[in-house]
C-alpha cells in the first residue's frame, strides 16, 4: 500500500488525521488505552511509554504515561525511522545508532532519548497503525520477557482501538436508525392521519347510499354497496392501526394510575364485543405510574385480542392481574383462548406479522407490535408465555420508576 493513502487508511479506522494547516483533534485517552500503556511502562520498566500514531505527516500519541502527550512532524520521530518494518526495535542507547544519533528527540534538540524500544501496532489486515513505545534519558536493557511483555501489549492495543471504533461505528449506526425510525413513524402517522379523514367521509356516503338502496329494486347495488363498505372499513381499521402504531412514544407523560379504573375504562370501550361473546372480565387493582392514553390503548389490544381469538364455543375468561417487586411492575393479561405457540412467541411482536389460523378474525398485525412498543417506550418490556391451561398469559414488564 502506497503511504499517499494512509491518512484515508487511519480514517477509515477511527484514528484522527489531519486537516488543513496540519491541524488534527486528538481525543482525550480512554480508560482502557490508558490503562494499557501505564502496564506498559511497568512491563519495560521505563519512566516514559506511548502509543504513538503515525500519519502521512505527524505523529501523535493516543494515550501516554510519565509525559505529556505531544505532537511532532514524522520527520522527526524516532518511531517513524523502523516502524512499517512490523519488527520491535531496542536500542540500548539510541546516540550510538547511526538511523537516530541525528534525531531531534536523541541530540538534544527536543530531548536526550538513550533507552529506546519500539513495537510496531499491526492492525488484522497488516497495516501499521503506529507505535507502542518506551523511552528514558539513560541508556538500559529490556530482557526478552519484558520485550514479549511489550509485544502482547501492543496486540491489547491494536484490540483495544479496533473495539473502539467499532463501538463508535454502533453508536453512529444506532443514532441514525434512530433517526430513520423517528422520520418513519412521522411519515406513517401523517399519511395515515391524511388517509383517515377522507375514508371516513367515504364511509360516510357509503352509509347513506346502503339506506337509499334499500327502496330500490335493484339487489346488486345493495350487495356492491356492502362489499364497498366492507372493504372501506377494513382499510379504515388499518389506517387506524398504522396511525396508533406510529405515535407510540412519541410523548410518553407518566401519571399515578389504578389499574382496575384504567380496564373500567376499557371495558366501557369494548362493551358491545364483550357483550357479544359473553366474555368476564376480573381484574385486581394496583396503583402504578404510566402514561394513561398509551396504556390504555396496550390493555384495550390485549383484552380486544382475548375475545377475538378465543376459543369456539368457549366464553372469553380474562383476568387482569398486577404486582410489584423490587421496585418494578408487572401487568399480566391472562386468557383461555387458543394460546400462541412457543415458536410464534417471539415473532408475533413485529409489525404486520400475523398467524393466519383456521377461524382466526381479519386484522392488520400490528397489535402486538403497538403494546410492545409501548412497553419499550415506557422502558420496559412485552412478554408472551402460556396461561396453566389453555390460553395466553401476556406480561407488562415495566421499570422501577412505575
Amino acid at each position: 500500500m502506497g503511504e499517499l493513502a494512509r491518512d484515508a487508511v487511519l480514517s477509515r479506522k477511527g484514528l484522527p488525521v489531519p486537516g488543513p494547516g496540519l491541524r488534527i483533534a486528538v481525543p482525550v485517552p480512554s480508560e482502557r488505552l490508558q490503562n494499557l500503556v501505564e502496564l506498559a511502562r511497568t512491563v519495560s520498566g521505563q519512566p516514559v511509554t506511548a502509543i504513538n500514531i503515525l500519519t502521512e505527516d505527524l505523529q501523535y500519541q493516543v494515550a501516554s504515561a510519565g509525559m505529556e502527550p505531544y505532537l511532532c512532524s514524522r520527520e522527526d520521530s524516532m518511531c517513524a525511522v523502523g516502524f512499517l518494518s512490523g519488527t520491535s526495535t531496542v536500542l540500548e542507547d539510541a546516540s550510538l545508532d547511526p538511523r537516530y544519533s541525528s534525531n531531534p528527540f536523541v541530540d538534544g534538540r527536543r530531548g536526550a532519548v538513550r533507552f529506546y524500544a519500539s513495537v510496531p501496532l499491526v492492525s488484522d489486515d497488516g497495516f501499521v497503525l503506529g507505535t507502542l513505545c518506551a523511552g528514558a534519558r539513560e541508556p538500559g536493557q529490556l530482557s526478552d520477557r519484558q520485550r514479549q511483555g511489550l509485544e502482547i501489549l501492543a496486540a491489547e492495543v491494536v484490540e483495544a482501538l479496533t473495539l473502539q471504533h467499532r463501538a463508535g461505528e454502533l453508536a453512529s449506526a444506532l443514532t441514525e436508525a434512530q433517526r430513520s425510525n423517528t422520520l418513519l413513524a412521522e411519515f406513517a402517522g401523517r399519511i395515515s392521519h391524511d388517509l383517515r379523514n377522507p375514508l371516513t367521509s367515504i364511509l360516510g356516503y357509503v352509509e347513506l347510499s346502503q339506506a337509499e338502496a334499500r327502496n330500490t329494486s335493484d339487489a346488486k347495488i345493495a350487495q356492491y354497496l356492502d362489499v364497498v363498505a366492507g372493504s372501506g372499513q377494513r382499510m379504515l381499521d388499518m389506517v387506524e392501526d398504522v396511525l396508533a402504531y406510529a405515535t407510540v412514544g412519541g410523548d410518553v407523560r407518566p401519571v399515578p394510575l389504578s389499574l382496575t379504573a384504567l380496564v373500567g375504562e376499557v371495558l366501557q370501550d369494548l362493551d358491545a364485543s364483550l357483550e357479544a361473546s359473553s366474555a368476564v372480565v376480573d381484574c385486581d387493582d394496583l396503583s402504578f405510574s404510566a402514561d394513561p392514553v398509551q396504556m390504555r390503548v396496550l390493555l384495550q389490544n390485549l383484552i380486544h385480542n382475548s375475545v377475538a381469538y378465543c376459543r369456539p364455543g368457549v366464553p372469553p375468561v380474562i383476568r387482569v392481574t398486577g404486582a410489584r417487586r423490587d421496585g418494578s411492575v408487572a401487568v399480566r393479561v391472562i386468557d383461555n383462548g387458543k394460546g400462541i405457540s412457543e415458536s410464534d412467541r417471539e415473532r408475533v411482536l413485529d409489525p404486520l406479522v400475523r398467524l393466519h389460523r383456521e377461524g382466526d378474525p381479519p386484522g392488520t398485525g400490528l397489535g402486538l407490535a403497538t403494546c410492545a412498543r409501548i412497553a419499550a417506550a415506557a422502558g420496559g418490556r412485552l412478554e408472551i408465555g402460556p396461561a396453566s391451561g389453555p390460553g395466553t398469559v401476556v406480561t407488562i414488564h415495566l421499570g422501577s420508576d412505575s
